[in-house]
Parts: C-alpha cells; structure tokens; sequence
C-alpha cells in the first residue's frame, strides 16, 4: 500500500500545555516493522532558555472519515518493537545527538 509523504517538523516551533514553548531542531524517524501505518520519530527540541531535549512521537494513518489515508499525529504513549528501538537509535547516535 503506498502512503502519502512522511510530514517534516523541522524548524516548526509548538507550545505545550504549560505555555513552554520549543522548536524541532530536527528529527530522525523509523517505520515500525511491526506496522507499516506507523512511523516512530525521534525529535531533537530546544526550549526558549536553549535547553535540549528528545521526544519520541509516532504518526499514524488516520481510519476516521476526516483523516482516512492521512499521517495523524499519535496522541498516546508508543509501544514499539526493540529493534526499531535500536534502529532509531543508531540513527539519532549517527547525527551525534546521543
């Protein structure tokens, strides 16, 4: 099955529920082997005060009318296999942010 374009954060600034605001300095991602709908990411932050932080997130194929065939951002916490795990790792080790 052939899936749209996998969406980029990159450069996008967000707010989160306690006003914090960040900004995705970049972001690796992993097809889950397990589920070809779902793509894990692994996102480099900076908050206003320069702190760096990791988010792992995930997208997945939206099944509702609204978003059906659509990457939909994952609103609960990932489950994902171990050596996806380590693949998305590797990857974020290879651009030095671990």
């Amino acid at each position: 099955m052939s899936y749209p374009t996998l969406p980029s954060n990159i450069g996008k600034r967000k707010t989160i529920t306690d006003g914090q605001s960040f900004t995705v300095l970049d972001e690796v991602t992993q097809i889950q082997s397990t589920a070809p709908n779902k793509v894990i990411y692994l996102q480099k932050l900076q908050f206003k005060d320069g702190q760096i932080e990791l988010r792992l997130a995930y997208y997945i194929i939206g099944k509702k009318p609204k978003m059906a065939g659509k990457w939909v951002w994952g609103q609960y916490a990932t489950m994902i296999p171990v050596k996806d795990f380590r693949a998305i790792l590797r990857k974020a080790s290879e651009k030095g942010w671990i």
